[in-house]
């Protein structure tokens, strides 16, 4: 059994746009919030493991405090900032050096001295060194550590990294390199699976989030576009870790208003690439929409599993029979999301918690038949039953006709924990591989060894064969 051992959690709080993302980002090593000079960017508390301290820490960016914002968020994002002070062991509170002290700031310094957590004051966009003697009206806000910094460029996060250590040291955090050889409750730990939660904004992303962990980790709200990032949560279910990935909502690219929406749908594109499973959510009341088929199409595009979860289920037609619902949804679901049709279907209302515990249920089971696939033999000897059962026609232009002399598979290693094949067909020539006859041959694989959720890729290689 392994020793557990307390990892602190450092909270950086502070008003709208004084830096907080960009010296979060720093402290990760990475960009993972979106920073922007836009108030309000980043509406949900993010964390990541701390890169610049030799003890391990997490840290965690709220939402700016007292936001100034016109979509009704203020106070849910000062009720996360607050939940993110009460969980954790240090906070970072930002100020801009370049201003004056807001009432915002005053309310925000008022409300850390009454807590027990200690308080380091950040004063950032200290781009020169001479603005380190303008500590000024700072030093009566009754904190008495400080240091001058600057996002932008890197100043001060060398005494911030020390500060930091000295802390830590004190918490009893261990050292990085102690944490990472550990053992973990046996050598073959499962790693997590990555799940991308996407779709359209308003889909109910976030409600669904928060009925898987019972929490309310992301801010849920009426209006769409609540989520501006992605967010990593941690996630244990039955002994397998997860990692759930909040993602923004996509809107069409026309109607994306600001660089930041564009800048979240890039996250969520991303976020799709570097998942395991999607689970594609979209809103069955308002039906399926233009923009449901376009992420649908990015998921099919990138050869992801997949799963759809039909939300807001209680909201379509909730007078009739459920058996005449369910039958109404499957066919809206396979006629305009045809092209992944090899993905569940989940009927959801994710405010009600109704549906979300067969979720996982169905991601074991995707797992579980991804790694029971046609062997090389099986699947050679498919392709040449089908083959003819309807030999490939001649291709637009031309008066030859495709011949597939084998296939193999290989699995491509990104996909870790939910393996899914690419098939490899060697033919006389590859143009001549027809998206029709793909799709065939994609339909014969499938009845012959059903793998819901695992989607069937082709590439073909052209290969000169001696007869």
């Amino acid at each position: 059994m392994a020793r557990m051992q307390h990892v602190p959690t450092i909270a950086i709080v502070g008003r709208p746009n004084v830096g907080k993302s960009a010296i979060f980002n720093r402290m990760a090593g990475r960009r993972i919030a979106i920073v922007h000079d836009e108030p309000g960017v980043t509406r949900d508390r993010l964390s990541a493991p701390c890169k610049i301290t030799d003890r391990a820490c997490k840290i965690m960016d709220t939402g700016g405090i007292g936001a100034r914002l016109t979509d009704g968020f203020a106070e849910q994002v000062a009720a996360e900032a607050d939940i993110a002070m009460k969980t954790a062991d240090l906070i970072l509170f930002v100020l801009d050096c370049r201003d004056h002290l807001t009432p915002i700031d005053q309310s925000i310094a008022d409300h850390l001295r009454k807590s027990d957590v200690p308080v380091i004051l950040l004063l950032n966009k200290a781009d020169h060194e001479k603005q380190d003697l303008n500590l000024g009206e700072f030093a009566g806000l009754g904190f008495d550590d400080h240091i001058f910094l600057s996002a932008a460029h890197g100043r001060g996060f060398s005494e911030l990294a020390s500060r930091l250590d000295d802390f830590l040291k004190q918490e009893g955090a261990p050292l990085k390199e102690e944490l990472e050889e550990e053992p973990e409750e046996g050598e073959d730990a499962a790693p997590p699976i990555k799940v991308a939660v996407v779709g359209r904004p308003n889909a109910g992303k976030s409600s669904l989030v928060n009925a898987i962990l019972r929490d309310k980790r992301t801010i849920v709200s009426d209006v769409a576009g609540t989520t501006r990032d992605a967010i990593d949560v941690p996630y244990l279910h039955d002994g397998q870790p997860y990692v759930l990935i909040d993602t923004a909502g996509m809107r069409p690219r026309s109607r994306r208003d600001t660089s930041v929406e564009v800048f979240s749908a890039m996250r969520s594109e991303k976020a799709i690439r570097r998942a395991d499973i999607c689970l594609l959510v979209i809103d069955i009341a308002a039906g399926i929409t233009q923009q449901d088929r376009r992420i649908a199409g990015i998921i099919a595009e990138e050869g992801k599993p997949c799963i759809i979860i039909v939300n807001k289920f209680d909201l379509f037609h909730p007078n009739a029979p459920r058996k005449d619902r369910m039958a109404e949804v499957e066919e809206q679901v396979r006629r305009e999301l045809f092209f992944i049709n090899y993905a569940p279907f989940i009927a959801t209302s994710a405010k009600k918690a109704e549906g979300v515990e067969i979720i996982f249920k169905v991601i074991t089971r995707i797992r579980r038949e991804s790694r029971n696939l046609p062997t090389t033999g099986q699947l050679n000897r498919l392709i040449q039953l089908a083959q003819q059962m309807n030999p490939p026609g001649t291709a637009s232009g031309s008066t030859r006709r495709l011949k597939i002399y084998y296939v193999t598979t290989a699995v491509d290693p990104k996909y870790n924990t939910i393996p899914v094949p690419r098939y490899v067909l060697f033919v006389n020539d590859k143009n001549l591989l027809t998206d029709s006859y793909s799709q065939y041959l994609r339909n014969k694989i499938r009845e012959a060894y059903p793998a819901p959720g695992i989607p069937v890729i082709f590439s073909a290689r052209s290969r000169v064969r001696n007869d």
